[in-house]
């Protein structure tokens, strides 16, 4: 398959899920549900639950990571790419979180490295980028801060609170990427949380709110994704309504198309136009998230960490 997708991913059980003010300072997307604790919770953990067998059904791998003894409270463990990622070559990566009730989520590491060995899957190192829990102010998301480019070895990042310049230059330098920064903004000139919320790209297409940019970077931004891709851009109602940058090539069963994972609220969110442009490129699987959406301020890649490490089943 293709080095910029894989048919493995890993999800977190919402066992915790709720508002969380630590993350809506500066998440825009974030709205205090209306139903109760309780009510929330449910709908959360079945808009999961469905998700999950519609990713099954479509010939994506799911390993679906339950919350173990004694963890405290994780109201945003159901978007796990913010603290964990893989690499071919073996590696996993821990990056510094932002919201202190966040970094609290990377307590879950050892199960994870359990469910990965048990799956087949080789670890070869473990590399911490920033601290875990202590206070700092030099933050990375993950792949909600990171847009990584596997085929030409480059990375994309919006700068913002969450993605500082601080370790995207630590973080390139480790790796040896090709570093791509730039400044994207709102409609309102509010920064944007995550890159993935203005950009997504899969192995021969990209997506991305292009208005967002100031027109100084825009061009370059721009020109370097169109090397061997299709650009495709959003408007801002599409990128803020309708989560239309937060999606996620995957690779189908073999023989078969890539799936293109979303939310039913960017499917809607796209155009009949978008929607032929970009099914050019795969199978569009759009899951029914309007709670985790509209109180967790992410979205159905925000969901999805994906897992790229050897497997030798």
């Amino acid at each position: 398959m293709p080095a910029q997708l894989t048919n493995t991913v890993m999800m977190v059980r919402p066992v915790d899920f709720g508002f969380n003010a630590e993350t809506a300072t500066d998440n825009a997307f974030q709205r205090q549900p209306s139903a109760s604790a309780t009510e929330l919770k449910r709908l959360v953990l079945d808009e999961f639950d469905e998700a999950v067998v519609k990713l099954i059904q479509a010939g994506i791998k799911v390993l679906v990571l339950e919350k173990g003894d004694g963890l405290p409270t994780m109201p945003d463990a159901v978007f796990p790419n913010n603290w964990f990622s893989t690499r071919h070559d073996g590696t996993v990566v821990l990056y510094p979180m932002a919201a202190p009730n966040r970094r609290i989520e990377r307590l879950q590491y050892p199960a994870v490295e359990r469910l990965l060995i048990s799956k087949g899957f080789a670890l070869s190192s473990v590399l911490t980028i920033g601290p875990s829990v202590s206070e700092e102010k030099f933050f990375l998301e993950g792949t909600g801060s990171l847009i990584i480019d596997h085929e030409l070895n480059r990375v994309y990042a919006s700068i913002s609170p969450r993605t500082t310049l601080h370790q995207l230059n630590n973080y390139a330098a480790k790796f040896g990427y090709e570093l791509i920064t730039f400044d994207a903004f709102d409609a309102a000139g509010q920064p944007f949380y995550h890159t993935n919320v203005v950009l997504s790209i899969g192995d021969r297409f990209a997506v991305v709110c292009a208005d967002a940019i100031p027109e100084s970077q825009r061009a370059n931004v721009i020109q370097k994704l169109g090397e061997g891709r299709e650009v495709i851009t959003l408007s801002f109602q599409q990128t803020q309504a309708s989560f239309c940058a937060n999606v996620l090539q995957l690779a189908g069963p073999v023989g078969e198309t890539p799936r293109i994972v979303m939310s039913q609220t960017a499917f809607n969110g796209f155009s009949g136009g978008h929607k032929a442009r970009i099914e050019q490129y795969g199978q569009l699987v759009p899951l029914n998230i309007p709670n985790i959406e509209l109180v967790g301020g992410g979205s159905a890649r925000c969901m999805l960490a994906e897992i790229f490490l050897p497997n030798y089943n």
